[in-house]
């Protein structure tokens, strides 16, 4: 579904050269729960922002289920953004004032659905929040918020779930329960789940990692998983588990 090669993006800031990634391969197929790991400085947001066709790369090619987007421009970017991700972000952007039900109408609004009560109403039951649409942001705990913010997310049925440090701003309880989250969307709904992460005890949840240090991929293998879940490594053969 992903597919990008040798992806490279420059910084250039007066006599200061920046390459924040320096040829990056990776290809990502539908279906896959992926965690991009690495130090800060590493370049994993950036290479977080191509990927979420929220910057281009310099030089190399990306494609999102078969279409070359690296050279898009920003309105066909944002086209992009609308109808094939969805994004979670670590500190949840929700609006303030807006109750639940509205905030995950709003993907459904500006891709000009009409009828959005519905499946707004479907995607927070499906994230334990059926009984919460009326909803504001401060009448929720955080984790409440992260999942307004996943259903939001899902309720366009986007190609891609891209998260940015997703809990981040979780306490342990909350942020174990946003990743079982994430794995059963990914196992129930086969939806395509890449999230960011500097936090081994989140990428664990997943079934691949990538590691991406100066600019570059280090490590792409099956993700060190916890005591007693069985692991898939990333060409799809089952392995016995080993205390992570």
């Amino acid at each position: 579904m992903l597919r990008l090669s040798q992806i490279a993006k420059r910084y250039v800031m007066g006599d200061v050269v920046v390459d924040a990634l320096r040829g990056v391969d990776i290809a990502i197929e539908d279906g896959e729960f992926v965690a991009i790991m690495g130090p800060s400085g590493s370049g994993k947001s950036t290479l977080m922002n191509i990927i979420g066709c929220l910057d281009t790369p310099t030089s190399g090619s990306y494609q999102i289920d078969d279409l070359e987007v690296s050279q898009m421009a920003d309105d066909e970017l944002a086209r992009v953004r609308l109808h094939k991700i969805g994004f979670v972000f670590q500190s949840f952007n929700l609006l303030p004032r807006v109750e639940a039900i509205k905030q995950v109408e709003l993907p459904l609004l500006y891709a000009g659905v009409r009828e959005r009560r519905e499946p707004a109403t479907q995607a927070l039951a499906r994230v334990g929040l059926g009984d919460r649409l009326q909803h504001r942001p401060n009448e929720l705990s955080g984790g409440q918020q992260q999942r307004v913010a996943i259903a939001r997310a899902m309720v366009s049925r986007p190609s891609l779930i891209l998260a940015d440090e997703p809990t981040g701003a979780l306490d342990t309880r909350a942020s174990e329960e946003i990743m079982n989250l994430f794995a059963e969307l990914n196992a129930e709904q086969h939806i395509t789940v890449v999230l960011v992460t500097h936090e081994p005890e989140v990428a664990a949840f997943t079934r691949r990692t990538i590691t991406v240090r100066d600019g570059l991929v280090v490590r792409d293998g099956a993700s060190a998983r916890r005591d007693g879940v069985e692991k898939v490594d990333y060409l799809g053969a089952r392995a016995p588990v080993a205390a992570a």
